[in-house]
């Protein structure tokens, strides 16, 4: 039976995107900043981001079944919480224009240290990351301009090799003979964040697993969306949480946050940093971690910008947007302009490496943003629309997306004691940008 019917996506297909869009940046870049805040204990805040983007993951699920289109991060809060139509279109707007960051942000990121880890694998190549960066941002763009099954096509080849490489790293690094346990103690006290450095790293981890959104969100191309979308989220996050568990597990056992804190070059890119330390007499295996981080970070990237395009449309398709960011191209039934944009303002910001930090605080909290949002979005969407015999619904009733909410109040709570405020008012001045745009147009 073929996994497509009609040009729509199945399950395969499905579980694929998202396995390839959570499988990127976070692991092999972000990682190395979950060390440095936590030490040993972030294996935690990864189980603990997992946990809570999976119960986002299903609530979105639920919400597709109520709002059956695509660009869900704006559909699904608009319709949930607005009365009136310019209620509607300003929840929208909002909710959407945080989100635009964390996809767009994430895919600079990813495509920054696309360039790093080939030119820490490959020498000849350290002075031509900025040209790299850009250069995967427009390939990659490049794809997601076609028709989505060859974007769907690109990330399941990429996705089997992606997975292969990581279980080699965790495998060699295990029974190398230079992991040692010990390194995992004190447990809770390694890092800069001190012992609730791990409740700071949440909202970091929280970033790899943003992707589980993917196929909610293009849901009007998911064939069988109902059955197929928590199954294929399913899926993914439990392949996914495992492979990041084992290879957070190799990493700490032979690279600690001081020598992360002490050597600020290797904080994004703690795989190879744990080749270069404690495996320098296995040199294939740092040609292996750049090329299976260039594969991750790219499927991030295919996945971000076709998440990023389909806001801008929906955005657009409300009237916030000109229409010409709805029109899909004929051909290849993308919505093109909208594509373009993304492609343009990601590649924009791959020039500017020096702000990565920046970047990478502000999408995790603007991904926060988001996923509160939606928590709030599934409890009106309940009360406004009787359940209907088969559709999917996320378990554990309203308790789930309160939960959730609570968690990630909590994970921002030391860092605030700590003084951290910076980067919420970065955050505003960048929604308060949004609401002009939002006004002018």
């Amino acid at each position: 039976m073929s996994n497509k019917e009609n040009g729509k996506l199945g399950l395969l297909d499905s579980t694929t995107i998202l396995i390839g869009g959570m499988i990127g940046s976070a692991i092999f870049s972000l990682s190395g900043m979950t060390i440095l805040c936590a030490g040993p204990a972030c294996i935690i805040s990864w189980i603990i981001a997992a946990i809570i983007l999976y119960a986002y993951g299903l609530q979105t699920a639920e919400l597709a079944t109520v709002y059956p289109s695509s660009g869900g991060v704006f559909v699904f809060p608009a319709e949930a919480l607005g009365k009136t139509k310019k209620q509607k279109k300003l929840i929208g707007w909002i909710t959407a224009w945080a989100y635009l960051f964390t996809c767009i942000g994430g895919a600079a990121f990813s495509a920054t240290y696309v360039g790093t880890y080939l030119g820490v694998g490959f020498p000849s190549l350290a002075n031509a990351q900025i040209v790299i960066a850009i250069g995967t941002i427009v390939v990659c763009g490049i794809l997601n301009l076609f028709n989505i099954s060859v974007t769907g096509k690109a990330n399941t080849a990429l996705t089997i090799l992606l997975a292969a490489t990581m279980v080699v790293f965790v495998v060699v690094a295990l029974f190398s003979g230079q992991w040692d346990a010990a390194m995992l103690t004190p447990f809770f006290t390694q890092g800069s964040a001190g012992s609730w450095g791990f409740m700071s790293a949440i909202p970091i981890a929280m970033v790899a697993y943003g992707s589980i959104v993917a196929v909610a969100f293009m849901v009007g191309e998911i064939k069988d969306p109902n059955k197929t979308v928590p199954k294929a989220m399913s899926i993914a996050m439990l392949i996914v949480a495992t492979l990041y568990i084992l290879v957070m597990i190799a990493v700490l056992g032979l690279v600690s946050s001081q020598y992360l804190q002490e050597n600020s070059g290797m904080a994004y890119i703690p795989l190879y940093a744990a080749a270069f330390t404690k495996l320098a007499s296995i040199p294939w295996l740092i040609k292996l971690i750049s090329i299976s981080a260039v594969l991750a970070l790219i499927t991030t990237i295919l996945v971000l910008i076709a998440l990023a395009g389909r806001t801008l449309q929906a955005a657009a398709a409300d009237g916030v947007l000109p229409m010409s960011f709805a029109k899909n191209n004929e051909k290849t039934k993308v919505p093109t302009v909208s594509l373009e944009v993304v492609i343009v303002v990601t590649a924009i910001l791959t020039v500017f490496p020096s702000f990565t930090s920046m970047i990478v605080n502000l999408g995790a909290l603007c991904s926060v943003l988001v996923v509160a949002v939606i928590c709030i979005s599934v409890i009106a969407a309940r009360k406004r629309h009787p359940y209907v015999e088969g559709n999917f619904r996320a378990p554990g009733g309203n308790a789930i997306p309160v939960i959730t909410i609570v968690a990630l109040v909590a994970c921002y709570v030391p860092d605030i004691i700590r003084g951290g405020w910076q980067i919420w008012a970065y955050t505003a001045i960048y929604l308060v940008i949004g609401l002009i745009i939002y006004f002018i147009g």
